[in-house]
């Protein structure tokens, strides 16, 4: 270990000692487990990957959890929530058992999706997640298409539509930007972003450095958070949406965080050093999350050891689940799929 990452990781623990908690010890205890239970399914999945127990793409959320959770935590019931495809964690923070969703990466029937979306398109209807999306930035109009349904039925929801840094160079990015300012959607647009499109750091890609500056052209109010902290998350998700509820329009939120793995599991991951992936770990969210709550002795070490028991079985049971689960009929494949009969343009 370098001598910059020991001295980080010693400032990250005496910032979670001196840190004045904000929240109760369930808010504290929930954080952390449902961090845990993200990171240890990812490393799971990882290895099942590697042992081809499924093919596709597969993208890692290893060491962004505080952003999802923290807008989890931050959001109502009834908000709506749309991703890329770097999806996995998502279905978990809110609730959904992650044993659906690796039945969904095996392609079986009790699959979040049926077992055919994959990875990349993780939907569930009862927690108001509209995906999961493969293509690139096409996240970006959909949710404000989403947000522009709720504020035409006249209720208070808020959609928070996640996306990349590299995601953010499409130029519908820029036409949605507009329309959500002109029709004060209530949308929090939210750049999880973690310094690399794929392998392409945010500098190779832009001269505007500080992401959140996007928004100051269509007077967006704009932030930049620290996204390896779930605290910070959550209030400026909850501020943005507060906004959002009251009709004051979008918000644009640049989270900064970090994925330990590489953008997908082909990755070699040549456009970074090894000194960089430690120093991020030493601010690794879920360490600082378990730090601040042994230094304000929130839990003891029983109960800390009784969540990671909990989450063991867990993994232990998604996997079982997936396994012993069945592969659709080939019936399957005229199931929902949309049909004109009328369709003018295919002849006989």
């Amino acid at each position: 270990m370098s001598t910059s990452t020991a001295e980080m990781k010693k400032a990250v623990k005496k910032t979670a000692s001196n840190t004045e908690l904000k929240y109760s010890k369930k808010q504290y205890l929930k954080w952390y487990e449902d961090m845990l239970v993200m990171r240890k399914v990812e490393e799971k999945v990882g290895h099942l990957y590697i042992q081809q127990k499924f093919g596709g793409f597969c993208h890692l959320y290893i060491g962004q959890e505080a952003v999802v959770a923290g807008t989890a935590s931050a959001c109502k019931k009834d908000d709506k929530h749309i991703t890329a495809y770097r999806d996995h964690a998502h279905p978990i923070a809110l609730g959904i058992h992650p044993k659906y969703m690796v039945a969904e990466l095996y392609g079986k029937t009790t699959g979040m999706s049926k077992g055919k979306g994959g990875s990349m398109h993780m939907f569930h209807k009862e927690v108001n997640l509209m995906g999961g999306h493969g293509i690139v930035g096409a996240q970006i109009p959909m949710g404000a298409g989403i947000a522009f349904a709720d504020k035409y039925k006249g209720n208070d929801n808020v959609t928070y539509c996640s996306f990349g840094d590299g995601a953010a160079r499409q130029g519908a990015l820029h036409e949605t930007f507009n329309m959500a300012m002109m029709w004060k959607l209530p949308v929090v647009f939210i750049i999880e972003n973690n310094n690399y499109a794929m392998g392409t750091s945010v500098e190779r890609t832009t001269n505007v450095m500080n992401m959140s500056e996007m928004g100051i052209s269509y007077h967006m109010p704009s932030k930049d958070v620290d996204g390896m902290s779930v605290e910070a998350v959550h209030e400026a998700i909850y501020e943005a949406a507060e906004r959002a509820r009251k009709g004051d329009g979008p918000t644009l939120l640049n989270i900064n965080t970090y994925r330990y793995k590489g953008h997908s599991m082909s990755d070699p991951q040549k456009y970074r050093s090894k000194e960089e992936v430690e120093q991020y770990k030493a601010k690794d969210p879920i360490a600082l999350v378990l730090e601040t709550i042994k230094s304000n002795k929130i839990a003891s070490e029983k109960e800390l050891q009784k969540i990671q028991d909990k989450v063991k079985l867990v993994v232990e049971e998604s996997v079982q689940f997936a396994e012993e689960s069945p592969e659709p009929a080939a019936e399957e494949l005229y199931e929902d799929v949309y049909t004109q009969k009328d369709y003018p343009f295919i002849k006989e």
